[in-house]
């Protein structure tokens, strides 16, 4: 019987994977020479923003982002989003990553301006790069878009779905974490109201209640696992300790 036990609770441990405890401050990138000031761990689709928000570049502020979330299934698709006009889906100026017919991960930019089917369009801000990968299940859009001048915070919108039917990603799932995934970002002061980092030297890149903070690489994504690896013993631990092995 004790023995079933600490197998149960095995398995339950083993569930609790330690990559689910990561933020995006324990994330980082293969490639040394991108570095993202800030990040924010979004608050659904297990979905991670960083960024560089760089208010004195000309002609234009401008922002860099890598997105990372993974797709709803491994040939799915992933979308990150600014709205200009109101906060959620419908005008939407998106960015939306998926495998492409011949195989590579494309990133290509959407105007959402109904909820009937998407066809690849220019959207209203300047993308002036734009790129994504997919790895261990996740899929990174890696972007830089300029902004107009003034602007302290932006509506932003993240989405992911299932399929992606002869290039064009398909409808999305209306869950209750698929309906939640938008909020502000704010690019000049965090929550606390502390000034947002500015960004460092430039380099090069391929892309309600959120915790924003600090983060100093970039590139293509490379979890660190520490902090759930030990998280992850420590429940082993307790479990035997608990059932008297």
């Amino acid at each position: 019987m004790a023995a079933s036990s600490f197998l149960i609770v095995a398995v339950v441990v083993l569930l609790v994977s330690p990559a689910l405890s990561l933020t995006c401050t324990s994330q980082t990138f293969s490639q040394q020479d991108t570095k993202f000031a800030n990040c924010t761990d979004l608050p659904t689709l297990k979905a991670f923003l960083h960024w560089n928000y760089d208010p004195a570049a000309k002609p234009n502020p401008t922002l860099s982002i890598a997105f990372i979330a993974p797709p709803a299934k491994p040939d799915g698709w992933v979308a990150w989003a600014l709205n200009p006009s109101a906060t959620g889906m419908i005008g939407s100026q998106s960015l939306i990553a998926f495998k492409d017919t011949n195989g590579s991960i494309v990133v290509k930019t959407y105007n959402i301006s109904s909820y009937g089917p998407i066809s690849e369009s220019k959207i209203s801000y300047n993308v002036l790069k734009k790129s994504a990968e997919s790895s261990r299940g996740v899929i990174t859009i890696f972007a830089t878009v300029a902004l107009p001048a003034g602007i302290t915070e932006l509506n932003q919108v993240w989405q992911v779905g299932s399929t992606v039917s002869n290039g064009v990603p398909a409808k999305h799932a209306f869950a209750q974490d698929n309906l939640g995934s938008k909020n502000t970002l704010q690019l000049v002061s965090n929550a606390a109201g502390e000034d947002i980092a500015p960004a460092p030297a430039p380099a090069s890149a391929p892309a309600p209640g959120a915790r924003q903070g600090g983060n100093g690489s970039g590139g293509s994504p490379r979890r660190i696992l520490t902090s759930g690896f030990w998280l992850y013993v420590v429940s082993v631990i307790l479990a035997v300790s608990f059932l008297g092995f």
